[in-house]
């Protein structure tokens, strides 16, 4: 069985699922001008899984 490398960078869904949040919550925080973890490529946004679990973090106050 192969282990599959941590992803970098989480697509719409993937961010939803992350967060159990719904879409329109995650285009919001994607699109947000203060997002410290959206990576934008072409025309979709992504996020960087490393800088989210940052933000999570210091938002959390852990």
């Amino acid at each position: 069985m192969n282990q599959q490398t941590e992803k970098a960078l989480l697509n719409l869904e993937e961010f939803c699922s992350y967060l159990g949040i719904g879409k329109t919550k995650a285009r919001e925080l994607l699109k947000a001008p203060s997002s410290t973890f959206t990576f934008k490529i072409g025309n979709r946004y992504y996020a960087n899984k490393k800088k989210l679990d940052q933000w999570l973090d210091r938002t959390s106050g852990n």
